[in-house]
């Protein structure tokens, strides 16, 4: 694909829908991120509606843990989402193959920045259902919050929605979703970062069979009221998870 402005280095991810491209801008004599459909999805105009509504919210949002994009173009009928490019690495990489142990404080920073986003986010009317440490960037302290192209208003969603190993019960089993499943989100993402393991295996399944295993019966030296927090996170039950707002409290009071 010829996009004008911009050369393509190389591919840096393929998704079930998108490719992500490593790419420079003339323009602005930096690099960025490039993301496209795949070539045989170009004709789908589902795919095509999710990539532009993802970028249409992206560019009317501004916050310092989300990453930015610079503009939504369409080349060849098919939309492409240019983004910034973020240094540092992705919280999944650091904690599983970079072999990083984040320490209490350095978690309980990472759920306040977290809280932050996802707050931001939902006053103005969207949720991300797809928080996990592969979606989001960190570097020097400072997290980013990444690929919003699951967002959505509040309301059903289809069986399965998000990625299983992360999706909250109401997200596995389908229906009406709101703020409390981007907050199990949430805890998921922090478990993940705790301990470099998943809450649950690899099917959604799991997460209307049992309860997450409380956290410090896997990270044993976790200060319990960090522990607390994020097993409240995982409630099964939507309506007995804290708000956003309380859980950023409550980190933000533990540091």
């Amino acid at each position: 694909m010829n996009i004008e402005g911009y050369e393509l280095l190389e591919r840096l991810s393929r998704g079930r829908e998108l490719d992500v491209f490593d790419a420079w801008s003339e323009e602005r004599g930096c690099r960025c991120v490039v993301k496209t459909l795949r070539p045989e999805l170009r004709g789908d105009p589902a795919a095509a509606r999710r990539l532009r509504a993802e970028g249409r919210l992206l560019l009317s949002l501004t916050h310092p843990h989300i990453a930015r994009a610079y503009e939504l173009l369409t080349v060849d009928g098919a939309p492409v989402l240019v983004l910034e490019t973020l240094g540092g690495a992705t919280l999944s990489w650091l904690v599983r193959e970079g072999g990083v142990r984040l320490r209490p404080d350095d978690l309980c920073h990472l759920g306040v920045q977290l809280c932050s986003a996802v707050g931001y986010l939902h006053r103005g009317g969207r949720l991300h259902l797809d928080l996990k440490p592969s979606n989001v960037i960190s570097e020097n302290g400072i997290a980013r919050v990444i690929d919003l192209n699951l967002a959505r208003r509040p309301g059903r969603v289809p069986k399965g929605y998000g990625t299983a190993q992360y999706l909250a019960p109401e997200q596995a089993r389908g229906g009406r979703v709101d703020a409390a499943a981007d907050v199990w989100g949430i805890g998921a993402t922090l478990f993940a970062a705790a301990t470099a393991k998943r809450p649950f295996g690899a099917s959604g399944a799991e997460q209307l069979e049992r309860r997450a295993e409380p956290l410090r019966r896997v990270r044993r030296s976790l200060p319990k009221p960090f522990a607390d927090v994020v097993d409240g996170c995982l409630e099964p039950e939507p309506g007995r998870r804290p708000a956003v707002a309380d859980v950023e409290a409550e980190l933000d009071a533990l540091l």
